[in-house]
């Protein structure tokens, strides 16, 4: 079997082999309504096998791209794509059951319930970060719904994206899935195209393009954005629990994961504690100086110079206006790299106060009353998560009730994606839908409503209207 794999020069000829492709969708999108249970499953079951034996190939691709540690490929890109295809090969055939519902009062002699119908042609389109489970993890639950996908990769991470469309060419048939390299252009075209389904992650002001090409359609959505989630240490905290796992949270993937703590608050009286133990959780997880750092095998570069330049921008921006580096602070954008960085005493009016950092640099801010905290929070857009490091179930219900973000972690960081029966996803800013499991599943299925005559009690309410008819919907008024 083939798959497309395009990244055309020129504007006419990518529109067109696109709207090929598109269109050699439609006929299969229509017979894969009719797919059996077992016919999603071998398809699920043949992307996790070839994944598994590119798997050597796309470490030495991520490696190549920004020196993504092996650890890391295999905890945050393989294993999440493994765990969605085994969920995936074990509910599919129970989640393609019509699911029943109880009759209401006014539907008495009707048997209602639910068909799982696929969407259709479906747009995945994954960012450069986790490059390997942002574009296969979504594929899986497309697959397990019943739908054909076109998917659209990062053109920021070349190496991997060459072994992707190697792993795609040998597992699907063009017009069940394709994939089309290329740039902003690439995702411009396919944008253009009415598809019945498009799951996008990214951040928040490209999101926004994608709805707003989708709004032309009339085309669903799945958007998984980001922002700036926030992290709570408050004065019960175990502090020590609490800076390795914040810092393991935020400089996996080189501090380029969409729901990394992004900044912590910190009680007053336990803040210079927190900054001593992660200095040392620094040191010790990537090395005492600079030189070391920057060779970690376990501390990821950044994708490339521009983004580099644009973290290290940040930083000089906040020690201009006052910031003080507490731990870390060295640059190298020739070399791709920022060291893990903590800085504290920012002014509210540096940059990386207001932007999401995306890189490895931590803001420890100072706080004393809970309540400036909460409003804090609430006065920026939701984010896509928020992490609450406490002992006192009063404060922890306190944040909980009175925020709002995507998910959420009590005394631990990022390992709600991990946990395939909770939905994933954020809330307006931060993203639409969700995503994993049966919350995947439905993402890329539409509930028809169905209703079965058993018996026909409605002829009652046929005209001509009758006094009895009358009185019985006044009795019905009463009882609904």
């Amino acid at each position: 079997m083939t798959a497309a794999v395009l990244a055309m020069p020129e504007a006419t000829t990518l529109d067109a082999e696109v709207r090929r492709v598109f269109e050699k969708q439609f006929d299969a999108a229509i017979r894969l309504r009719r797919s059996s249970a077992d016919e999603r499953i071998a398809k699920i079951k043949k992307l996790k096998e070839v994944l598994l034996a590119h798997a050597p190939a796309l470490k030495d691709a991520m490696f190549k791209d920004f020196r993504k540690p092996a650890v890391e490929v295999d905890l945050t890109e393989i294993l999440p794509v493994i765990a969605e295809a085994n969920d995936a090969i074990r509910h599919t055939a129970k989640r393609m059951k019509p699911q029943g519902v109880w009759p209401t009062i006014l539907t008495g002699g009707l048997k209602g319930y639910i068909q799982f119908e696929p969407r259709g042609r479906t747009l995945i389109i994954a960012p450069w970060n986790y490059p390997v489970n942002l574009l296969l993890s979504p594929l899986v639950s497309a697959l397990s719904a019943g739908n054909t996908a076109i998917l659209k990769p990062s053109e920021m991470t070349p190496h991997t994206t060459a072994v992707i469309v190697k792993i795609v060419k040998e597992t699907f048939a063009e017009d069940e899935v394709a994939i089309f390299e290329g740039d902003a252009s690439t995702s411009t075209a396919l944008l253009a195209l009415p598809f019945d389904h498009i799951f996008f992650t990214g951040s928040p002001a490209v999101g926004k393009v994608v709805m707003a090409a989708a709004a032309k359609h009339l085309t669903s959505v799945t958007l998984e954005l980001g922002g700036k989630s926030p992290t709570i240490v408050d004065e019960t905290a175990d502090i020590d629990l609490a800076a390795r796992n914040i810092l393991w949270g935020k400089y996996t993937n080189g501090g380029q994961t969409c729901i990394a703590p992004d900044h912590v608050y910190v009680h007053e009286s336990v803040k210079a504690a927190f900054i001593a133990k992660a200095s040392e959780v620094l040191k010790a997880s990537y090395g005492a100086t600079d030189a070391e750092q920057s060779r970690s095998p376990c501390l990821g570069h950044s994708v490339n110079q521009r983004h580099a330049g644009r973290v290290a921008g940040l930083l000089e921006d906040a020690k201009n206006r006052g910031a003080k580096v507490v731990a870390g602070g060295g640059v190298n954008v020739a070399d791709q790299w920022v060291a893990p960085t903590l800085i504290t005493d920012i002014p509210k009016d540096a940059k990386v106060m207001s932007e999401e950092i995306f890189g490895p640099l931590l803001p420890v801010i100072g706080y004393t009353q809970l309540q400036t905290v909460i409003d804090e929070i609430n006065a920026n857009p939701k984010p896509l998560a928020l992490y609450v490091w406490s002992k006192n179930d009063s404060n922890i219900n306190k944040v909980m009730k009175e925020t709002s973000s995507g998910g959420a972690c009590i005394n631990h960081t990022i390992v709600h994606y991990l946990h395939g029966n909770l939905p994933f996803g954020g809330v307006n800013n931060s993203g639409i839908g969700a995503a994993h499991g049966i919350y995947g599943f439905k993402a890329f299925s539409h509930e028809r409503a169905v209703i079965r005559t058993r018996f026909m009690v409605a002829k009652i309410f046929f005209p001509p209207y009758s006094n009895f008819m009358k009185r019985v919907v006044q009795v019905l008024m009463k009882l609904v």
